[in-house]
């Protein structure tokens, strides 16, 4: 699987955490809108999302600019990511 990468996904609203592959040539905005959707649809009505949904690095803080790839980011197997 050269084109995804293994990663975590913690969403603290709603206190779950999931294990996710992930696109490597899909901005970061359209992986959001991906994720919130299907977490979304697990959830129901648990979980709600708007335009301002970010996604962060646990380790770093650091937040993830919607318009960049995600092969051109910090983002590899293993990584642990914030939605929120």
């Amino acid at each position: 699987m050269n084109n995804k990468v293994l990663v975590e996904i913690v969403v603290p609203t709603i206190e779950k955490k999931y294990d996710i592959y992930l696109p490597i040539n899909k901005k970061i905005g359209n992986i959001i809108n991906l994720l919130c959707k299907a977490i979304k649809e697990i959830n129901g009505d648990d979980f709600n999302y708007t335009n301002q949904t970010s996604l962060y690095n646990s380790f770093s803080g650091n937040k993830y600019n919607p318009n960049d790839i995600l092969r051109k980011t910090d983002i590899r197997n293993g990584s642990k990511l914030i939605i929120m």
